[in-house]
């Protein structure tokens, strides 16, 4: 068993939940500090009202913005964590609608392949990767975007990688 993903999905259409956990598993075989069963996630699919609420309250950033992660284990205590015990909070993720369905259209792609690559930015995120600390560290994280997207079938988001 993975990571417990708990979905909460008032995006219009279906399929929302079922993207999520996909994505969790392909992410999970890619980073595997993410595949350990005691791990809780919440993923929140709201609106760009309600991110640019979150963003600005936690990140002193007035304007609403793709992906928000919220991590809630230090990434040494992720990795020093012990197969058995009871569920530990690994940290939320919120996605807003709006913002990802203009990026999506502005890439020409579908929403859910851009929500997809959003999903696994921000699962690494609160895993403790963090691509704003070193290009080196920026292009570890993308190399784990775009290997877990590639066990879906989807493309290299960044599109400049052979």
């Amino acid at each position: 068993m993975q990571l417990d993903l708990s979905v909460e999905a008032p995006w219009p259409g279906d399929g929302w939940e079922a993207l999520a956990a996909r994505v969790a598993d392909a992410a999970a075989s890619q980073a595997p500090e993410l595949a350990n069963s005691r791990l809780v996630a919440s993923l929140l699919f709201t609106s760009d009202d309600e991110v640019h609420a979150l963003n600005r309250e936690w990140r002193d950033r007035d304007k609403p913005t793709n992906v928000l992660s919220f991590p809630m284990l230090e990434r040494e205590d992720l990795l020093a964590l012990p197969a058995e015990g009871p569920p530990e909070m690994l940290g939320d993720i919120a996605l807003a609608h709006g913002v990802c369905a203009r990026e999506a259209a502005e890439k020409g792609i579908a929403l859910e392949a851009h929500t997809a690559h959003l999903i696994v930015h921000g699962l690494l995120h609160l895993a403790g990767h963090d691509h704003e600390i070193s290009e080196t560290h920026a292009d570890a994280m993308e190399l784990l975007e775009i290997n877990t997207l590639a066990l879906l079938g989807l493309a290299d988001p960044y599109g400049d990688r052979t």
